[in-house]
């Protein structure tokens, strides 16, 4: 069976929820050059150290006191933190805490896709 042209869009992404080990995320909006995500990272979850050639990002902590990585700085977040992370920059968030943390990731670049994560560290054993 064929797939329909529209129904391989990137738009058809938004709203549909992702799950990873360390929690899940979602797509709040999507169009050239940016992405917008919520992601939720489970109490004792951590996302792999990683870093990306294509797209920079911004951070917005929304829930939670995450202890987030940006390059050799460590440092706990709260509500209303915000943090920039560059291209090629290594990144992590860990939540460390019993609740679930919570940020608002707006990804910017002219490639946005899922593959241009290079994972430098993953207690998860993906590649």
């Amino acid at each position: 069976m064929q797939k329909n042209e529209a129904s391989q869009s990137p738009l058809n992404e938004i709203g549909k929820v992702y799950h990873r080990p360390w929690g899940f995320y979602q797509t709040l909006a999507m169009a050239d050059g940016y992405q917008v995500k919520i992601i939720t990272v489970n109490p004792g979850g951590r996302l792999s150290l990683q870093k990306h050639f294509k797209r920079k990002e911004h951070w917005v902590v929304v829930k939670g006191s995450p202890s987030i990585t940006i390059g050799e700085q460590v440092h706990v977040y709260h509500v209303n933190d915000a943090v920039f992370i560059d291209l090629e920059m290594p990144h992590r968030l860990e939540n460390f805490s019993d609740e679930p943390a919570v940020i608002i990731e707006t990804q910017l670049g002219g490639y946005l896709g899922e593959d241009d994560i290079v994972r430098l560290d993953d207690v998860y054993s993906r590649s």
